[in-house]
Formats: C-alpha cells, structure tokens, sequence
C-alpha cells in the first residue's frame, strides 16, 4: 500500500511558494504528495515534477470544485468553466504522471438544495454529457477520473456509492470511477467495509480519513473493517489523508470546516502516517 498526504493539510491554495511541503512530507515517510489545483496558474508544474522526482515522491492531482466549475450547472458558462477545469487537470496529471484525477466532478461543492424531480434530471443529464465529454480526454491522456461522493452537508447530487455506481454506468467508461472518501463514507454509507465491497474495481482512490476529519486512528472508524475489505477487493491503489489545516474562507465555507483538526498540520500527517504503517504492517 502507497500512502499520501493532501497539500489541503497545510496549505490553501497551494502554490509554488509552497513547495518546501514536499521536502517535509518525503522526510515525515510519505510515498505521495497529492496536489489540489485550486488555481493551475499559481504553481510552477515542471519544478514541482523535477523536485518530487529529485527526493523520490509521486504525485496524484485532486481538485477544487466551486460555482464556476459546476459541470451540472443551470449556468452554461459555469458548465464551460467546469469542464475545461477538468480537462486542465487530467492534462496536469498526465503530466505529473499521477494516475487519477479525484473529486467532486459533478457539481459545486457547498451547492446543497431540495430541488424538483425536473430539475434534478436536467442537472444529471448536463453532468452525464460533461462527464462523457472528459472520459474522452482522460483516455486520451491515461488518467482515470475519479468521481468523490460528498456527505450531504456538502452535496445534494452524489451522496452515496450507490449514486456514484448509477452515474459512472451511466457514463459508461473505463476511465471514471469511483474516488471514497471515508470522512464522506462515515456519514452516508451503513457500512464502510461494505461499501469498498460493492465499489470494487470502480474503486481507483481512497482518502482514508477519520470521523471528524482529524488524525487518522484518533476517532470511531472501523480501520481494520476498511482494511479488510480493500485485501478482500484487491485494491492496488494508494490510501490518502485530505483534511484541512488552513483552509481559505471560500473552502472553510463549502466543507464546514470552523475549528482546528489537530494540535498541528504536521502532528496530523506524522501521527496519520505512523497509524497507516501500523495498520497495514501486517
């Protein structure tokens, strides 16, 4: 098993000014810095590659999904923005050589209404058409998409594995599948374990993070279940915490982030990393 740390942990939004988080988190042990492009322009890419190739650390690329980059928006230039944003970060990740693409790709993150059955259809239809249209580009560039269920505090239009499944089959390509995030998972999922059951070989990410978003091993998650069940389907990916140590206002907003996780960032990343060792030792 590879493990990783979200750039989210320390820093929002990253930026080239930053890239001393990736001396830190190879020498806290990690295999990978995973990299969340909240804006493309602010971050020197070919240096970020040269210095993590330097010190031995891969990358995979996550995104950040507010109003304009809303794929299923009423919006049309929201729906434009939205896809040309994926589209830029599957070429990033190809050429960052990260094998997935991961987040809430269908809709705003923080957009959460009762709607009517009309227009939930005509959202879904727009995200399908979308979705289709970047599956095609990320088979172009050998990045798989990975499509991140939201709890329902978050989201309104993907809050299960199930509805992930449904969307994805829909969608019909090898190249999106399923991102969990067990912080999601915790809340609208019976059972984890369970769940990565029934994912299976859709899964191709996982954000292991804890019930209340703080320090992996520190809350009530079932960790030896979720281990189990990524032995029992064969999982082959890498296992990530995202969380946020200093999230701008705009992501402190959308995910209802208002007190500190952890005595630190890197108390976090170093205690989460030594639980993941620990509990995939054996």
């Amino acid at each position: 098993m590879k493990f990783g740390v979200s750039t989210f942990v320390w820093v929002s939004p990253f930026n080239t000014g930053s890239f001393d988080l990736i001396y830190k988190i190879k020498d806290m042990g990690y295999d990978i810095i995973e990299v969340a492009v909240e804006d493309k322009n602010i971050i020197d890419w070919p240096k970020l590659k040269r210095i993590a190739d330097e010190v031995g650390l891969s990358i995979t690329i996550s995104g950040a999904f507010g109003a304009e980059r809303d794929i299923s928006s009423d919006n049309p230039d929201f729906r434009t923005g939205g896809l040309n944003y994926i589209i830029d970060c599957i070429k990033i990740a190809s050429e960052m050589e990260s094998p997935i693409f991961g987040g809430p790709v269908y809709s705003a993150v923080g957009k959460t209404r009762l709607v009517s059955d009309e227009e939930k259809k005509k959202e879904r239809n727009w995200c399908v058409e979308n979705l289709f249209k970047a599956s095609k580009v990320a088979e172009e560039f050998g990045v798989i998409v990975g499509l991140e269920p939201l709890n329902r505090f978050e989201t309104d239009m993907v809050n299960t594995a199930d509805q992930a499944l449904s969307l994805i089959r829909e969608v019909d390509s090898p190249y999106l599948k399923i991102l969990l995030d067990t912080f999601h998972c915790n809340i609208e999922e019976k059972s984890i374990p369970n769940t990565i059951r029934k994912v299976g070989k859709d899964l191709c990410h996982l954000q292991g993070n804890e019930s209340d978003r703080g320090t992996p091993g520190t809350g009530n998650l079932d960790w030896l279940g979720i281990k189990q069940a990524l032995q029992d389907i064969e999982y082959k990916g890498a296992i990530v915490i995202e969380t946020f140590g200093a999230p701008s206002k705009e992501l402190a907003r959308a995910a209802s982030i208002w007190r500190p996780l952890a005595n630190s960032a890197d108390e976090l990343a170093s205690e989460g990393l030594a639980f993941y060792k620990h509990l995939f030792s054996s």
